[in-house]
């Protein structure tokens, strides 16, 4: 860019910002800080591709695993260690586990409804 040009922008240059700035939003967004949780002691627990026991099994937790919880939504009601809860956390991509398991602290939503 030439001086003559200080604080123009070429339409190319203005989709590469635009661009930039989404990356930069969904960045700091995936960045996040993600808080961890606790599975109930001395629980292997399922972890199913949606909120109930109608679902497939994708893989088992070990025991003392901890958790992130990226969103939750409501599904079958399960009871648990820690009460009975129709909560379930996403813990990745596909992966549900009933938060009766989860030792969050609260009875309710802790983090963000999924969509």
């Amino acid at each position: 860019m030439s001086t003559d040009h200080i604080g123009e922008r070429t339409a190319d240059e203005a989709t590469e910002l635009t661009l930039t700035t989404a990356e930069a939003a969904t960045a700091s967004a995936a960045t996040t800080s993600v808080r961890y949780y606790a599975v109930a002691p001395g629980y292997r627990l399922n972890v199913r591709s949606g909120p109930s026991t109608n679902y497939t099994i994708v893989r088992v937790l070990a025991e003392g695993a901890r958790v992130p919880i990226y969103c939750q939504r409501p599904g079958e009601a399960i009871a648990g260690p820690y009460g009975t809860s129709n909560i379930w956390d996403n813990i990745d991509n596909g992966e549900y586990v009933s938060d009766a398991y989860v030792l969050t602290g609260s009875d309710g939503y802790v983090a963000a409804h999924c969509s």
